[in-house]
């Protein structure tokens, strides 16, 4: 009587099983978590890298007549010289006054108040002696000194704006120290200076340490304004010459002409006779480097420097020497010089070919060319040098292949830069001439940026720059040009594998409409879908909002479904042409297909959605979802390609978790069954893990209980409890719960020595798995459900269950109090809410009928 009592009102409850809805608890959404709903990781997409640097990749969409050269010869020819004459002075008014002469007072640091009288004459002489000793000492032989010569022996001139100046300045002002150039269009013979050209070397050095380097022009009544010529010099220089000069600027700029004189002939002029001698690249970069330094030093670099022309047509000859190191030193100094036009883009290409040269990374390292090629893209006017713009960031393209220049871009804020130059690009719409030539300039730019994504900093510059809107904008605009698209996808591929950046792209409304409309324009292209799909996967890995948002998106679903379809054709036309060939039998290929690779992309997108309630009932009922899911099993074992096979099993589990009406799991439950069945026979642990899953959710179904009965399956999920791992013992005790629900079915635990593995699991997981250990104790309640004697019932395992139960029970020997704070409260919890409450049933059900006396009604689980 009693038994037939407790038959009646303990009803075991299998724990796949869904319940009434009710308040779940914490430990419960974390058994949801870990049991039957599983997000799904995957590798990046893999980019392989190019053989040989070029403007545009072999895999560029662009038809080679309709894109720049890669590759191009480049001659002296190449650069235009009228393009390289300084810029012309202003025109200016006849002065009303005179300038005084000014002498600076030795101590550089003291301030001067008041003018000094002129220098006497004899000074004035000895001075005049020296500069003009100077210039006939450099007018002999070489062609550089012939530059040099008047101007109807010489090309050398001077603007006819500047020449204008020059004589009115001259004939306002007769206590003016002047001097006749060797290139001077006066013929004044009473305004020559006499050349003492005995004088010394020393001399010359004091002169230009001391008399030349303290002599300014100033007005009078304008003491108060003077600044020492060091500082007036580089005030001049940064504040920029304005329209209309006034005397004192008129002044300084005659003075600063006298030196810049004295210091070509002094430092420049002798590393030209060097550059021009050339006897071999190592003097000639050693000259170069001298060069630079000097016109640095002299503050010449720039567009204002009178003698540039010269000194730029003696670099471009040097072009012509077949040299990388000398080109590289050659360019540094060109662009350093403000070139434009034709030059400009002569010079950019000349980088751009030095860079294309892997070889010449270690030197572009140390002679900075970086610098100068950041300071064209900062400052030269996009539309105007678009052309010259492009080899400029195709240079630097090939520079971030190098790990060492990739860290210094972003050291000197190339980052923010280049998405300011990407804002000025998008700002161009597609009705301007211009927008076609900056697509080249945006692939070189994406490109860049693609390489510098893998830096952390640069990561982080990214984010907080708001990249991701600019990105956008881009995409839309050019969602015809597949090489801006591919790249763009690159970037965005990269930086979703991180958790900000992949915040701060679900954020992007728009997202998810620009990659559906890529997907679909684009389908083909393996390259671009596989790594929209893996954003995509990213995205819905982890934000439960994105998934709702992409699944609410028109078409999305059939989308993915077309996709699925394009993509399982090519690999079954695939794997025909590879038996065709004898492949059968034969190793397959380490590594999935292009075709595979996107689809195991593919099924992880939908595996993700699934595990939002509505997203993933919706999908469940999705028959054409289900059916390709299904096929993927079909046709390719976990040996083919083991991703793809177990992607599909665990999308299935997920759907198969959601009982809703019309369920196309549910429909296709005894297939879906044959196929595991195949998976579950593998030697892939992994594979088989995840069948055992599947079999979890759908053994709730009586027909496959009886399809695992039929073919013997439980005897195999009995064996996996000896597998010493937690989460395949987890999976199996899921079907065996299940499997104990029918009183018909439990004897088969005897049969395999099913009671004794779930006591060894209990013994060895219990403590550190309170989970798997109430599971345990739920199997083992259903199958004793209709216990008449505990050792009939558990046979020679009841006196070692016992002991079990009684110990794990014992708080203070179950819960491990040396854990850290956190971890032992998460253990409480399981223990206490979990474990305990099935654990003490059973210990009770257990003792009451371990005599043979009458027992007690207990409550049923």
């Amino acid at each position: 009587m009693q038994a037939s009592k407790n038959k009646n009102t303990e009803k075991a409850e299998p724990f796949y099983r869904l319940s009434v809805p009710k308040q779940k608890t914490s430990s419960e959404i974390i058994n949801e978590a870990r049991n039957v709903l599983r997000t799904l990781r995957t590798r990046r997409p893999f980019t392989p890298a190019e053989d040989q640097r070029k403007l545009f990749g072999c895999g560029s969409s662009r038809a080679p007549q309709n894109r720049p050269p890669s590759v191009f010869s480049l001659h002296a020819s190449s650069f235009d010289l009228a393009e390289s004459r300084p810029v012309s002075g202003v025109r200016l008014n006849p002065l009303d006054h005179k300038p005084i002469l000014v002498t600076f007072a030795k101590d550089e640091d003291s301030s001067i108040s008041f003018p000094k009288p002129p220098a006497d004459a004899a000074e004035v002489r000895k001075v005049s002696s020296a500069r003009a000793c100077l210039f006939r000492r450099t007018s002999h032989g070489s062609f550089l000194s012939a530059k040099m010569a008047p101007p109807h022996q010489n090309e050398e001139k001077l603007d006819s704006e500047e020449t204008a100046m020059m004589s009115n300045l001259c004939r306002s002002n007769d206590n003016c120290l002047a001097e006749q150039r060797s290139y001077t269009p006066f013929n004044d013979e009473s305004r020559q200076l006499i050349c003492n050209e005995h004088i010394s070397s020393l001399e010359r050095g004091d002169f230009l340490k001391g008399t030349a380097g303290n002599f300014l022009f100033r007005l009078r009544g304008e003491s108060d304004q003077m600044k020492k010529p060091g500082t007036s010099s580089s005030w001049r220089r940064s504040t920029g010459w304005k329209t209309r000069l006034t005397g004192l600027e008129i002044e300084t700029r005659m003075n600063e002409s006298e030196e810049e004189e004295i210091f070509w002939h002094i430092k420049i002029l002798p590393i030209l006779h060097e550059l021009e001698k050339g006897d071999n690249i190592e003097n000639l970069c050693l000259a170069c480097t001298k060069l630079y330094q000097a016109l640095n030093e002299g503050n010449m670099l720039g567009k204002r420097f009178k003698r540039r022309r010269v000194l730029l047509k003696t670099l471009y000859k040097l072009v012509d020497i077949d040299s990388d190191p000398l080109c590289l030193k050659l360019a540094k100094i060109i662009l350093a010089m403000k070139v434009d036009g034709k030059n400009l883009l002569s010079v950019c290409k000349l980088a751009y070919k030095i860079c294309r040269n892997e070889k010449n990374d270690y030197i572009i390292q140390n002679d900075r060319l970086l610098d100068c090629l950041l300071e064209v893209l900062r400052t030269e006017d996009l539309q105007k040098t678009n052309e010259a713009l492009l080899y400029c960031m195709g240079a630097i393209k090939f520079m971030s292949g190098n790990a060492v220049l990739l860290n210094e871009m972003v050291n000197k804020g190339a980052v923010e830069m280049f998405l300011q130059l990407m804002k000025q690009i998008n700002n161009i719409k597609e009705h301007d001439t211009h927008f076609s030539n900056l697509g080249h300039l945006l692939v070189q730019l994406t490109a860049t940026l693609r390489n510098l994504a893998d830096l952390p900093p640069a990561r982080r510059q990214l984010v907080c720059s708001g990249a991701v809107s600019e990105l956008f904008v881009a995409l839309e605009q050019r969602m015809n040009d597949r090489d801006v698209c591919t790249y763009i996808v690159r970037i965005l591929s990269k930086l979703s594998s991180y958790s900000d950046f992949c915040a701060a792209l679900a954020d992007c409304s728009r997202c998810y409409i620009l990659f559906l409309a890529l997907l679909n324009k684009h389908q083909k292209q393996q390259d671009l879908v596989i790594r929209i799909i893996f954003i995509l996967g990213n995205l819905t890995a982890e934000n439960n909002q994105a998934r709702e948002q992409f699944f609410k998106e028109k078409g999305s679903v059939n989308t993915l479904v077309s996709l699925f379809q394009t993509y399982h054709k090519l690999d079954l036309n695939a794997q025909k042409w590879y038996h065709e060939r004898g492949g059968e039998g034969k190793n397959h290929p380490k590594h999935p297909s292009e075709a595979e690779d996107v689809l195991i992309k593919l099924i992880r997108v939908l595996a993700n959605l699934s595990v939002h309630p509505s997203v993933g009932a919706a999908l469940a009922a999705a028959h054409r979802v289900v059916e390709l899911l299904v096929t993927v099993l079909e046709y390719k074992s976990v040996d083919d390609c083991e991703e793809l096979v177990i992607n599909a099993a665990t999308t299935i589990n997920n759907l198969s978790y959601y009982k809703v009406k019309s369920s196309a799991v549910q429909d296709k439950k005894i297939h879906i069954a044959q196929m595991l069945l195949k998976l579950l026979m593998s030697d892939n642990m992994d594979g088989v893990v995840e069948a055992v899953r599947v079999f979890g959710n759908l053994s709730q179904y009586h027909e496959i209980c009886d399809f695992i009965i039929q073919k013997k399956i439980y005897k195999f999920m009995i064996a996996l409890l000896d597998a010493k791992n937690q989460d395949v013992c987890f999976s199996a005790c899921g079907v065996l719960l299940n499997l104990t629900v029918d009183k018909n079915r439990r004897a088969f635990l005897m049969e395999e020595g099913g009671i004794g593995k779930l006591v060894d699991c209990l013994r060895d997981f219990g403590p550190a798995d309170w989970q798997l250990a109430c599971l345990v104790c739920k199997t083992l309640w259903n199958y004793s459900e209709n216990i008449t004697s505990a050792a009939s019932c558990f046979g020679e395992d009841t006196d070692t269950l016992l002991e079990l139960l009684t110990s794990l029970l014992d708080e203070e020997q179950a819960l491990d109090y040396s854990l850290n704070r956190d971890l032992r409260d998460c253990h409480k919890l399981y223990w206490e809410r979990e474990f305990k409450p099935v654990a003490e049933k059973l210990l009770d059900r257990i003792q009451s009928h371990r005599s043979f006396l009458p027992t007690v009604t207990v409550t049923p689980f």
